[in-house]
């Protein structure tokens, strides 16, 4: 049986969660970003409470609904791909790889994501990236070009471009600003 988990958009995530369901006697087959391979095919009511009260106390829920299944699918694709590949491959049209992984069409798979999220699937994208960029930014190993071409931005000035629409500061502004945690944001929060 599967069990998805909102939330989980980090390898640090990944571990509370697989720890947490061994806490509770369930031995995961397998633990990724957004799902829980358990053997048992069922568990009982009073297990499935224990499950949802400290999974919430993580600040993680089960997922149940079908829609809401997908849309955290898509999420933790798209996370998986921007921040934790060491590179997005430009060549990669989002629209293809996000089609053939959810196994849905992906007119539809945007179109259920801009209804439940209230931003576009590419707003989502874009702002995934630029929280990469402001990461990159950060731990200062990269210039704005090496960025730039990690991310799958065709120049720097494309990247800076939307990078200034969704801060409303350039990568250099950013870099200058000594409060840089301030401006970070969770992955979970990113909406």
């Amino acid at each position: 049986m599967t069990v998805y988990v909102k939330n989980m958009v980090c390898n640090r995530c990944v571990s509370a969660v697989a720890h947490l369901f061994e806490k509770q006697g369930l031995v995961p087959e397998r633990v990724s970003l957004g799902e829980v391979v358990l053997k048992e095919e069922q568990l009982p009511t009073d297990t499935w409470k224990k499950l949802d009260t400290a999974l919430e106390e993580l600040g993680f829920a089960r997922i149940d609904d079908r829609k809401v299944r997908l849309i955290e699918g898509i999420k933790n694709k798209v996370i998986q791909l921007i921040h934790h590949s060491k590179e997005v491959d430009r060549k990669h049209n989002w629209s293809t790889v996000l089609a053939e992984e959810m196994h849905y069409e992906y007119n539809y798979l945007s179109n259920l994501f801009s209804s439940v999220e209230g931003i576009t699937l590419e707003q989502y994208i874009i702002r995934q990236k630029i929280e990469k960029a402001k990461e990159l930014l950060f731990y200062d190993e990269l210039n704005l070009s090496e960025i730039a071409s990690r991310l799958g931005y065709s120049s720097v000035a494309h990247l800076s471009a939307q990078f200034k629409k969704v801060t409303g500061m350039t990568p250099s502004e950013l870099k200058k600003n000594r409060n840089m945690e301030e401006v970070r944001k969770p992955l979970d929060e990113m909406g």
